[in-house]
């Protein structure tokens, strides 16, 4: 199997690396080869992160290279337009409707983008805009949008449901289990 990219993108705090490493070991438990990667920045103060995942029978580099990612992940909007760079044509995009203002439009040194869901509709006619943070309130708590997201992609990866759900579980377990079950399914349920 050729090696089928991801791109996670978000803002510090939301669950970024956890959806990668959901992932990650969804595929390794599914035999695959895995490389991931992540960049931080000032994903304490709110900033941006994004991380690769790259899955196949053999993989060499866990970087994915701008106009290769089979489907971009991004759990807000403004992280979307920011790494759609990143989507190969024909590639997916998923993306978490609700808007968080990064730190520097919170700092007042910039200001949100009001257009910015036309903006990624003019850029990604096909992407896909699912309300995360109500399906994560629903599943029982909103820092469960990373597991929405999750469940909003399973569908289109090389790897089976049951092996994601299996990997959510033993993360999870003893620290919100239930819930983030709950959220993978709320997320699945919207694709």
């Amino acid at each position: 199997m050729k090696a089928f990219n991801i791109v996670i993108a978000g803002v510090g705090g939301q669950g970024v690396l956890m959806a990668s490493k959901v992932l990650a070991e969804s595929a390794l438990a599914s035999r695959m080869d895995v490389k991931q990667n992540e960049v931080h920045g000032m994903a304490q103060r709110g900033g941006s992160v994004i991380s690769f995942v790259r899955i196949g029978a053999k993989v060499h580099s866990p970087v994915v290279l701008p106009g290769t990612a089979d489907i971009l992940i991004s759990f807000e909007p403004l992280e979307a337009l920011r790494y759609l760079h990143y989507l190969k044509p024909g590639g997916k995009l998923v993306y978490n409707k609700a808007c968080i203002n990064p730190s520097t439009v919170a700092a007042g040194l910039a200001t949100y983008p009001g257009d910015v869901h036309e903006r990624i509709a003019a850029a990604c006619p096909d992407a896909r805009a699912i309300d995360a943070l109500q399906v994560a309130k629903e599943a029982g708590n909103v820092k469960a949008v990373n597991m929405v997201m999750v469940g909003s992609v399973m569908k289109g990866l090389p790897i089976d449901a049951e092996v994601v759900e299996g990997v959510v579980r033993e993360i999870s377990r003893g620290k919100g289990e239930e819930v983030n079950m709950a959220a993978l399914r709320g997320g699945a349920a919207t694709a």
